[in-house]
């Protein structure tokens, strides 16, 4: 089993350590990973990018042209990664951030309202978490528990008081994408 996942968004949104939390978790659980960021020289409000390769053999190449999944938390990387989701796989949409639904049929599509749902927890910072727990639910790649032991292993030191509140931003994203209805037309 190999799965790619591309996580997209502005500099400043999280993307980045979304992408290396998901890569501890598989490291952590013994499985072959590669994590590659990518960011424009704005940093916060430019653009930014990860790609994670998860496999249980070894990774031939980092490079994904077509993911199995995608998680866009704007409007910019909607529109620049929904037509590279591989037939069949899943885009993960930050929809307060967006201003329309994925058009592609043949994807699975979930609109998460990630910063909404993270001002109710209590931090806008914590929308990318919302939507790597949806991606969870929805692949299966991972099980919700190693990134949470993840969390709790690899956030910085300075930052352990808020393993609690990521935690149910993972948990809040993974339940509202067990629940969400996919479009018609759409692959279960």
């Amino acid at each position: 089993m190999q799965s790619e996942l591309t996580i997209s968004g502005f500099g400043g949104q999280g993307a980045l350590f979304a992408g290396q939390l998901l890569a501890y978790a598989a490291m952590d659980s013994g499985l072959h990973v590669t994590w590659i960021p990518s960011y424009g020289p704005e940093m916060r409000g430019g653009t930014a990018h990860c790609t994670v390769i998860i496999s249980h053999e070894d990774i031939g190449s980092p490079l994904v042209r077509n993911p199995a999944a995608v998680i866009v938390m704007n409007m910019p990387s909607l529109d620049k990664y929904e037509p590279l989701v591989t037939p069949g796989g899943v885009l993960v949409v930050n929809s307060s951030l967006t201003t329309r639904s994925p058009r592609r049929a043949d994807i699975r599509a979930i609109d998460i309202p990630a910063n909404s749902l993270a001002e109710e927890l209590g931090s806008a910072r914590l929308a990318n978490v919302i939507l790597l727990g949806a991606w969870a639910a929805a692949t299966g790649v991972l099980p919700l528990e190693a990134i949470e032991k993840a969390l709790a292993a690899h956030l910085p030191a300075r930052h352990t008081d808020l393993v609690q509140a990521n935690r149910d931003a993972l948990r809040r994203g993974a339940a509202l994408a067990g629940a969400t209805a996919f479009r018609v037309g759409q692959l279960n």
